[in-house]
């Protein structure tokens, strides 16, 4: 029960990289849901190019996921990654605008990332990050191989591939895109170890005057991001009932 909406959040990346895949080809973005099942597969859009928006699904989480996971190795980068992940859900909440549980959930998780930013400085936040961020990676293998490997999936993202290119079976699809999601996995963590390599004392003190937390000599400035985000997932609530 604890892990399901964490679950769900990754369902969330799979299917906002689907949209912002689309975007980048033209594609428009009519709604995206996300079942109770965990299944996903509900970004409802128009256009683009499939051979880019299908892989994007799984090798997009994969990848937001490992970045995650660099990130979480350093109190700072998971500031930065916690506002990136606000813009993320932003436009997440644009596109289902009439989808409850998917605003439950993102609204929980942004509650979440703001009260860890205030737990110690910004520590909580960090292994917050490095959570999501692994919890992303391993759903994405495990997925991959559940729907595309041990068993075909005739609705998922592989098979309708398989059925754009013609050349090769869901399975082959789904092992290079298994190969591609784990070395996603182990970039992130390659790439967080090599570039922080602060003790945690340094990193407590670089979190000092970097966006610091109410108690330190810049409190004030810790308001922003918390400010910011709720100022915007205000705003879109707001448009989102106006188009009820």
């Amino acid at each position: 029960m604890i892990i399901y909406p964490f679950k769900l959040l990754t369902v969330g990346f799979h299917e906002m990289s689907h949209a912002f895949a689309g975007l980048l080809t033209c594609a428009h973005i009519h709604s995206i849901e996300l079942d109770r099942d965990e299944r996903g597969w509900r970004t409802q859009m128009s256009g683009g190019i499939s051979w880019i928006t299908l892989p994007a699904g799984y090798l997009g989480s994969s990848f937001i996921g490992a970045c995650l996971i660099a990130c979480g190795f350093n109190t700072n980068a998971s500031k930065v990654a916690s506002i990136v992940l606000a813009v993320f859900f932003l436009f997440t909440l644009w596109w289902a605008r009439r989808d409850w549980l998917t605003w439950v959930l993102i609204v929980g998780m942004s509650g979440l990332i703001v009260l860890f930013w205030f737990v110690a400085g910004g520590v909580a936040l960090r292994y917050f990050v490095l959570f999501i961020g692994v919890m992303s990676c391993l759903y994405v293998l495990w997925d991959v191989v559940d729907d595309t490997i041990s068993r075909k999936v005739n609705s998922s993202d592989a098979s309708q591939f398989a059925k754009i290119c013609g050349c090769c079976p869901s399975q082959v699809w789904g092992v290079l895109w298994l190969l591609i999601a784990f070395v996603f996995f182990a970039l992130g963590i390659i790439v967080g170890l090599a570039a922080f390599k602060e003790t945690a004392a340094q990193q407590a003190e670089d979190s000092e005057t970097f966006l610091p937390v109410p108690g330190s000599d810049n409190g004030a400035a810790a308001l922003a991001p918390s400010l910011a985000l709720s100022l915007g997932m205000l705003a879109v609530g707001l448009n989102a009932f106006a188009a009820l």
